[in-house]
């Protein structure tokens, strides 16, 4: 009998993500880099991106992708479209906001960072305040969605604010690409920054910056790495159809397949509807089991939902995870700063069936711990 600790789970995480057999089966072929296939794979991709995010080849806006996860592209973004003497705001209710301000005090950017509690949006008006009083600060950057808590943060205030006040907005939008609507042209946007798995169901391994050909061109010779250089990725893909340097190529062709996949569901609003459904079955599952979801229902983004521990004395997370995980699913440990919790994703390959069956091993575990007080303990 195999071992269950070694069978593939599913994964209720913020990923990597349960994928489909078919996005893995695209994996097993072996690509040359300068092929005249892997060049078109590379263009039919970077197109498809920029669909997903409202824009178009005429839009003033290209798909830049870049080796590497999420964090790469990141980091890439700040380094290659924020001048070197310019000064950035951060927006920061959780772990990916605090990550933005490392990176860019990494890059030796001037930073500012308007925090927010995990559960707490961050104030247009406030932002507002910030960008008058100090005209010095020429980029924005926020997450869309947070998955410290799985909060939704308001994308098209922060960009009515920004764009009024003549600055810049940078989007993490690593956790709700592809899922909730992103209108790169309409919200002015200067870049959206993604990655290859997440909602659109790919394997990690590539990032990309949708963002606009102005800035890319204001970019050449910005950035202080050579290999995250965006501006020069850009002009040599432009140029050749090619990688400046040796690309991910089962990445690419798992999400070459992928988006066909995407396709086939509706786009983001079908994506979007299976992902609601995860969340509303999650949510009233672990509800009526005493669970307690940090967020209220309005603030709750589709993607990832955070819990709070029990405050049962039986409840130990790594012993809840090691039974969860026998049982075929595996969940991820809470990254609040001020409470306890863990957290259970509503994304990849998953189906409100995979929910239900996550509920009913939630219920068995609990049992077989005796944990009896499942709210949430006193902060």
């Amino acid at each position: 009998m195999a071992d269950p600790i070694l069978l593939t789970p599913i994964l209720l995480t913020p990923g990597p993500l349960t994928t489909s057999e078919s996005v893995k089966r695209a994996m097993l072929r072996d690509w040359g880099s300068r092929d005249t296939g892997f060049i078109a794979l590379t263009a039919r991709v970077r197109s498809a991106l920029l669909k997903i995010a409202g824009s178009g080849p005429e839009s003033g806006y290209a798909c830049v992708p870049i080796q590497g996860s999420g964090t790469f592209a990141v980091e890439a973004t700040i380094d290659s479209l924020v001048p070197r003497s310019a000064g950035v705001l951060v927006l920061a209710n959780g772990a990916y906001g605090e990550r933005i301000a490392k990176i860019a005090q990494r890059l030796g950017r001037r930073v500012d960072i308007y925090r927010t509690e995990e559960h707490e949006p961050p104030s247009p008006g406030e932002i507002r305040k910030l960008l008058k009083a100090d005209p010095a600060l020429s980029h924005v950057i926020m997450v869309h969605c947070e998955t410290t808590a799985g909060i939704l943060n308001p994308l098209a205030e922060m960009a009515d604010v920004v764009r009024a006040e003549g600055r810049a907005l940078l989007v993490d939008a690593m956790s709700s690409f592809g899922a909730i609507p992103i209108d790169a042209v309409g919200l002015g946007l200067t870049a959206v920054i993604a990655s290859s798995n997440k909602c659109l169901e790919g394997v990690p391994g590539m990032g990309f910056a949708i963002a606009k050909t102005d800035a890319l061109k204001a970019a050449t010779d910005n950035a202080s790495s050579l290999s995250l250089d965006l501006a020069d990725q850009w002009q040599y893909m432009e140029k050749s159809g090619q990688w400046r340097f040796t690309p991910p190529t089962h990445v690419l062709s798992a999400l070459d397949q992928a988006i066909t996949e995407f396709e086939e569901e509706g786009g983001v609003a079908g994506r979007g509807r299976r992902y609601a459904e995860n969340c509303k079955v999650l949510l009233d599952g672990m509800t009526k089991l005493g669970f307690e979801p940090m967020l209220s229902h309005n603030l709750q983004a589709p993607i990832i939902v955070t819990f709070r521990t029990p405050a049962d004395p039986n409840y130990e997370f790594e012993k809840f995870y090691d039974a969860l995980r026998v049982r075929g699913y595996a969940i991820y440990p809470g990254k609040l700063t001020k409470a306890d919790s863990f957290r259970i994703g509503c994304i990849g390959r998953i189906f409100p069936k995979d929910l239900q069956g996550a509920i009913q091993a939630v219920s068995e575990v609990i049992d077989e711990m005796g944990i009896r007080q499942r709210g949430g303990k006193a902060q």
